[in-house]
């Protein structure tokens, strides 16, 4: 028995959930999930495929990105998970995909609008688009830095990371986050679900309009105000 083992479990979980909800191929992506009481997480070995992974093959890394426990090395952008535990101190697991309809809108560098209730039982305003990376940011730590793009887009469009639980990496893919690991593979999927919605909706009607102030507020509310009343 090991002290990491419930965040193994955990991690090994999340990363399992990737592909059997369609949002990964092949060894795209990871999942981590934290244990802020020890300062470290528990994420996904680079490059194994899903199908050989287990609990055991997790590898626990601490808030600056150092291995702690492992034999494998941790994903690639471990350091990217590392700079949001240690700036979003309220969250307990991160995802990372490439999944289609999220991707593209990354690839597009645009915000996904708010255009329907679907978008609006989980986030008030449009899903934030990091701008791309500079060519310094770039050429220095990559996956140190892809962290600081994430948090620099949310503080320039005074997003806060507890109400905005998703973002889209400009030119890159997707990253979600929550309370624990499970919460974060949750927003991957419906970041999906919106992104192929918003989609859709631009392909019948360009200039569909957005979503009316008076249903966001109410949708978003019934599911997460302080009179909410949605679910036992």
């Amino acid at each position: 028995m090991s002290k990491y083992d419930h965040i193994k479990q955990a991690a090994y979980e999340a990363n399992m959930q990737l592909p059997a909800l369609g949002l990964v191929l092949f060894t795209f992506g990871n999942a981590s999930a934290a244990d802020r009481s020890l300062n470290v997480f528990a994420i996904k070995p680079s490059g194994i495929p899903y199908k050989d992974l287990s609990p055991a093959t997790m590898v626990i890394v601490d808030f600056d990105g150092k291995v702690i426990e492992g034999n494998l090395r941790p994903s690639s952008d471990t350091l990217t998970h590392a700079v949001l535990y240690k700036s979003f101190e309220m969250i307990g697991g991160i995802a990372h995909t490439h999944s289609t309809y999220a991707t593209a809108w990354a690839q597009s560098l645009r915000d996904i609008p708010i255009y329907g209730t679907t978008h609006a039982d989980h986030t008030t305003c449009d899903i934030p688009c990091a701008a791309p990376m500079s060519d310094e940011m770039i050429e220095g730590d990559y996956e140190y830095q892809t962290g600081f793009q994430i948090i620099n887009a949310l503080k320039e469009k005074n997003i806060s990371y507890t109400e905005m639980e998703m973002i889209l990496v400009g030119n890159h893919a997707p990253f979600t986050w929550g309370k624990d690991a499970a919460k974060a593979v949750y927003n991957s999927a419906v970041l999906e679900e919106i992104a192929k919605i918003a989609f859709i909706t631009e392909t019948i009607k360009a200039d569909a309009l957005r979503l009316k102030d008076s249903l966001i507020k109410k949708h978003y509310e019934r599911k997460h105000g302080k009179d909410s009343y949605y679910g036992q």
